[in-house]
């Protein structure tokens, strides 16, 4: 019987802890910095028009870490979020969010 030896090489990198750049990455990003903007070949990439931005979304991939948190909550107001049937933390996160991000535009 064969053995299969797996050529798969994994790498597993800690985003909040990069490796360092080496001397020849630290050399080929400052030659890139270096180069004007005229030099960037787009000639595979289609021009974006205005018809793309007007029907651009901003955040529409985005998808929030959720994060498990114990609180207390009044009895009426849990009564009234659960009424609405299922989903009743979905909708005391976008109640929560819309706050936050009122807040935040406040600020």
């Amino acid at each position: 019987m064969k053995s299969t030896v797996s050529k798969v090489v994994r790498y597993e990198l800690d985003i909040d802890n990069p490796p360092p750049l080496t001397d020849q990455q630290r050399a080929e990003l400052k030659a890139l910095s270096e180069r004007p903007d005229s030099d960037i070949d787009y000639s595979d990439i289609p021009p974006l028009t205005d018809d793309f931005f007007k029907n651009a979304v901003r955040g529409r991939f985005y998808k929030p870490v959720k994060q498990q948190a114990t609180v207390r909550i009044d009895a009426d107001v849990l009564d009234w979020l659960k009424a609405s049937g299922r989903g009743y933390q979905t909708r005391l996160n976008a109640i929560l969010r819309k706050e936050m991000l009122a807040d935040l535009k406040r600020r």
